[in-house]
């Protein structure tokens, strides 16, 4: 986990986890293109590397995020142009914390405005500072939340409360976002990376490839109904009971040691 970065911080804590850190503390980690682009190759290096077993990420300094970098003025959320006039990418489309095969666990140690909370929607868990102060604050900028809020939102934490949030976009503290089940945990600021990273080690455990058929079907969830959910855990449960891993898993329960697991998530996953 060598590779430069301008605006964030890529390392390995061990064993086992890739710790992300957004790294503009100078503007409170406020969110740019840069940005964007070095967390999209950050966490493609964490999905390509099997040893990697769970992501946190975190912000440096006071903040977690303070919402898209401003310095644009009014142009701040003018569309990009048309993909014709832009250069060419190395991927179509960004990856985003869901879509890894690994738990991406969120520890906002600070304020999360704007994009600083929508984007760690997209992480499966977050651990949150009881004090920091969390805002949709889209439509108080003449915009609408994004990253896929109108269906994470309402999924986490129910339709109502999902439409106090979204719609007034008021401010609401760490302290209240775990009341609301937006986050798992709110914690004294100091204690949410280490206590993130400690539960982060944990997945250590759990086989890698289970988790992320686990993780794939919890995502794919949102747009099933039980009968299909059913199907398609059926398949997976089925698939997975032939490997070497559902052997380990018991044979070291029996034996009370720590499992030594096999299948590998970069190759060893079945597609569907």
């Amino acid at each position: 986990m060598s590779s430069p970065y301008q605006t964030i911080r890529l390392e390995r804590d061990d064993p086992g986890v890739g710790l992300l850190t957004l790294n503009r503390p100078e503007a409170m980690n406020a969110w740019n293109d840069r940005m964007a682009h070095e967390i999209d190759q950050a966490l493609r290096e964490c999905e390509a590397d099997d040893a990697v077993r769970a992501v946190v990420i975190t912000g440096a300094g006071r903040a977690f995020c303070a919402g898209a970098d401003l310095s644009a003025g009014g142009e701040t959320f003018r569309p990009p142009p048309p993909r014709g006039e832009q250069a060419p990418r190395e991927h179509a489309e960004p990856l985003w914390p869901f879509a890894l095969s690994k738990p991406v666990v969120a520890a906002i140690n600070g304020h999360a405005i704007g994009v600083g909370i929508t984007f760690p929607m997209t992480c499966d868990i977050r651990f949150v500072a009881e004090d920091a102060k969390l805002q949709f604050a889209f439509v108080r900028r003449g915009v609408i939340p994004e990253l896929a809020s109108h269906a994470i939102v309402p999924r986490v934490v129910g339709f109502s409360r999902a439409a106090d949030l979204l719609l007034s976009g008021r401010m609401f503290s760490g302290r209240e976002a775990a009341e609301l089940g937006l986050a798992s945990r709110a914690l004294p600021a100091s204690e949410v990376l280490p206590a993130a990273l400690a539960y982060a080690r944990e997945f250590r455990l759990a086989a890698p490839v289970s988790v992320a058929l686990s993780k794939r079907l919890l995502w794919e969830g949102f747009g099933l109904d039980a009968p299909a959910m059913m199907k398609r855990e059926g398949r997976l449960f089925a698939w997975a009971g032939r490997q070497a891993d559902a052997r380990e898993g018991v044979v070291s329960f029996l034996e009370k040691r720590e499992p030594a697991w096999k299948l590998r998530p970069s190759v060893d996953r079945p597609e569907r």
